[in-house]
């Protein structure tokens, strides 16, 4: 990055956040660089927006390190383009050297023979359009651009976690039917506890996989999050009861007529599961809206340059260019008319059904519907500066800021785990020593009860999620 003279702010997306403790480590991680202002960190968009100070001089690379050290990651696309002008390797260096000194581009590799650079960049911080300017400044052209698309993947993930959270759900439902139905459990050939660990052990291993990496990733960095104590609450709940099975007819238990808790494991990881599959659908229409309110854009502008009119890709289109529209078509860009009349709906923006007439030195936006007239625009503003352009950043910033509620949770989910974690060693300590005959069976107990009674996540994902939610609807709605 190049050295500011002003603050200025960068947002980036972040990968391995999944509770509100997760919130308060990534804060943690990116307050501790150097020359750092503030952070606002978002667990809903799972996104960071810094602050960074006047003639800070800050590389991608410490947004990243300081990340990984925390067990999280800098979320990045790939994008290969076709490289125009590159002939020779000094040209290779050449470009190489130039996609190093974009900002926002964490690695690159561009190869003579196929006469492609393939990009690994963070989109909120450069843009397509960004390295498109800064390679045709240095003399070279994109030819075409194939960007990665993440969209499949994602909807493999949420089916994957729609399977386990289903398959959870109805094991712990078939548990607990059986546990309350004695004629069940008569007609079973087989020891009913058996039936229950065959049941809960892929449940176990299998539907909860993602807590534990994530508690393990956690743990490598000693640190917790809800994760945590999801995992030591199921786990201990689980591995309880396996010693039950084994052990409940021994001297260790004392005649004490301990029951398993399968049922209890099983139903947590179902419910968590169900949360974040809820939690997932919500971000995905929210982000949704936001595609389809960009979507609006034209992807073509028929341009007037020297005198001859050329379609043009809506990324090449620059301030005072004059943008041709003919009946019926999108406006490419914001700017205003210097030739031509016509009536433009304006709806999509203003939410008004009538069109407005549009003259000569009439402002028109991007997105719009011409009618039945022809007119020539000159361009004005472009990209992200345009109308449009201005209202996604406006609710991209709204889901990235935090109502106050909204820290109060972050705060009080930072501490939850760890409390919640010591109170529970501290009843089993309590319980060992002063509790009844058999004390080690009352205190595996009451320490399996603090566990897994804790309910997690629910603070933490609550509100951020209720928030995207209502800006997902404010962008359907505009």
């Amino acid at each position: 990055m190049a050295i500011q003279t002003e603050q200025r702010k960068v947002n980036f997306p972040v990968k391995g956040m999944t509770c509100a403790s997760c919130v308060a480590h990534v804060s943690k991680a990116l307050e501790d660089i150097p020359d750092i202002d503030s952070v606002s960190v978002n667990l809903a968009t799972e996104k960071a927006s810094v602050t960074i100070a006047p003639d800070a001089d800050i590389s991608l690379s410490q947004f990243s390190d300081a990340l990984e050290d925390m067990g999280y990651d800098l979320a990045i696309e790939k994008l290969t383009m076709n490289i125009g002008g590159m002939t020779t390797p000094s040209e290779v260096n050449q470009v190489t050297n130039i996609l190093a000194n974009i900002e926002g581009i964490a690695s690159s590799k561009v190869n003579i023979t196929t006469e492609q650079a393939i990009v690994d960049y963070v989109p909120t911080i450069s843009t397509i359009t960004d390295i498109r300017e800064a390679l045709e400044d240095g003399g070279y052209s994109i030819l075409g651009v194939v960007l990665e698309d993440d969209e499949p993947a994602t909807a493999h993930d949420l089916k994957i976690l729609k399977w386990k959270m289903g398959f959870s759900l109805l094991v712990a439902a078939i548990i607990m039917v059986m546990m309350v139905t004695p004629l069940i459990q008569n007609a079973l050939p087989f020891k009913q506890d058996w039936f229950f660990l065959i049941l809960a052990t892929p449940v176990q291993l299998w539907a909860a996989q993602q807590f534990y990496a994530s508690t393990w990733a956690a743990l490598k960095h000693r640190t917790s999050n809800m994760n945590t104590l999801i995992s030591v609450g199921t786990s201990v709940a689980y591995l309880y009861s396996i010693f039950v099975i084994f052990f409940r007819n021994t001297a260790v238990f004392n005649n004490y007529n301990a029951d398993t808790y399968f049922d209890t494991s099983t139903a947590i990881v179902g419910l968590v599961l169900l949360g974040r599959y809820l939690e997932a659908r919500a971000k995905g229409k929210a982000s949704n809206s936001i595609r389809s309110l960009m979507n609006l854009q034209p992807q073509t502008a028929r341009v007037s340059r020297d005198g001859f009119e050329s379609n043009i890709p809506i990324d090449d289109v620059s301030i005072d260019d004059l943008i041709i529209v003919h009946p019926g078509e999108k406006i490419a860009a914001d700017g205003k008319v210097v030739d031509g009349s016509s009536w433009v709906d304006e709806s999509m923006l203003t939410g008004e059904s009538l069109p407005i007439e549009k003259t000569i030195g009439g402002q028109v936006f991007q997105a719009t519907l011409n009618g039945s007239g022809g007119l020539v625009i000159r361009t004005t503003k472009v990209g992200k500066d345009t109308m449009l352009g201005q209202i996604v950043r406006m609710i991209e910033e709204t889901q990235e800021s935090k109502a106050p509620v909204q820290r109060l949770a972050d705060i009080i989910a930072s501490y939850f785990v760890p409390i919640v974690i010591s109170i529970a060693t501290l009843v089993f300590f309590f319980w060992i020593i002063l509790g009844p005959s058999p004390s080690h069976v009352y205190s595996m107990l009451t320490t399996v009860a603090v566990l897994i009674i804790a309910c997690p996540c629910a603070l933490g994902l609550a509100t951020p999620t209720a928030i995207m939610v209502g800006a997902g609807k404010g962008a359907e709605y505009r």
